[in-house]
C-alpha cells in the first residue's frame, strides 16, 4: 500500500515538472520564429490588401533575416513593386537599380527597366523643375528597346520614350519664354534655336521654337543696333565736351 502510494505520488510530482517546465517555456521562452514563407507570404496578403506600408515591412525583414532564402529574391522585387505602387517614385527606382545590379541575368530584368523608367519618370514634378530624371528614365526605356526588343515591355517603350522628349522639349521651351518675358532676347533666341536643332522629334514644341527665334532674333538685333548707336552718340557728346 505504501508502495503504491509513493508510486502515485512520484508520478504526480513528474507530471507537475513536466507541466510545470511546459508552463515556463511558455511564459518565459521566445515565440517561435516566423519561417521565410510565412513571412513571405504575409508580405503578399498585405499587398493584396493594398497595404503597401505594411507589406514593404514584412519583405524587408525577410530580406534582412533570411538573406539566402529562395523567397527572399521575389521579396527584393515585390519590395520595389510596393514602394512603386505607394507612389513612392525615388525608393522605387532605387530598389529596382539594386535589383537589376544584384540579378543582372533575371528573368524579369525587362519589367525592372521599365519599372525604373516608370519610377524615374513619377518622379518629375512640373515644367519649371530640372528634367534630370526624366532623361535618365529615356535612357532606361531606350535600353529596355535596345536589348530586349521582343518582351511586352520593350513594346510601350517608344511611347514612353517619345513622352520624355516631349517634357525635355517643353521645359526648354519655357526657359526660353522666360528669358523673353524678361526681355532677354539674346538668351531666348539662342534657347529657341537649341530646341528646333534637337527636338524636331517634337514637332509642335520645334514649330513654336523657330517662330520665336525668329522674333527674338530681330529684338536681339534692335537692341545691339540701339547699344551701338547709344555708344557712338556718348562718344561724340564726349569728343564736343573736350573741345
Amino acid at each position: 500500500m505504501r508502495k503504491s502510494m509513493l508510486r502515485s505520488l512520484v508520478l504526480a510530482l513528474s507530471l507537475f515538472t513536466l507541466s510545470g517546465c511546459g508552463i515556463i517555456d511558455m511564459v518565459y521562452l521566445p515565440p517561435p520564429e516566423d519561417t521565410a514563407q510565412e513571412i513571405f507570404e504575409a508580405g503578399n496578403e498585405a499587398m493584396s490588401e493594398k497595404n503597401y506600408v505594411r507589406a514593404a515591412e514584412f519583405y524587408i525583414k525577410l530580406r534582412d533575416t533570411f538573406p539566402f532564402s529562395p523567397y527572399t529574391l521575389e521579396a527584393e522585387l515585390a519590395l520595389a513593386d510596393c514602394y512603386y505602387l505607394d507612389k513612392e517614385y525615388i525608393l522605387a527606382a532605387e530598389a529596382y537599380k539594386d535589383f537589376e545590379s544584384m540579378h543582372p541575368r533575371h528573368e524579369a530584368i525587362p519589367y525592372v527597366l521599365y519599372q525604373t523608367g516608370m519610377s524615374l519618370l513619377g518622379q518629375f514634378i512640373s515644367i519649371d523643375r530640372a528634367t534630370t530624371e526624366v532623361q535618365e528614365a529615356y535612357d532606361y526605356f531606350n535600353r529596355l528597346q535596345q536589348t530586349y526588343p521582343d518582351t511586352p515591355y520593350a513594346k510601350n517603350a517608344p511611347e514612353k520614350m517619345a513622352q520624355c522628349r516631349k517634357i525635355m522639349a517643353e521645359h526648354e521651351l519655357y526657359i526660353a519664354d522666360v528669358f523673353w518675358h524678361m526681355g532677354k532676347y539674346g538668351p531666348a533666341w539662342r534657347r529657341y534655336e537649341f530646341i528646333a536643332e534637337n527636338y524636331s522629334d517634337v514637332p509642335d514644341v520645334t514649330a513654336h521654337a523657330r517662330e520665336k527665334a525668329q522674333a527674338a532674333y530681330l529684338y536681339y538685333r534692335e537692341e545691339q543696333a540701339d547699344t551701338q548707336r547709344q555708344s557712338r552718340e556718348g562718344t561724340w557728346k564726349n569728343w564736343f565736351k573736350w573741345l
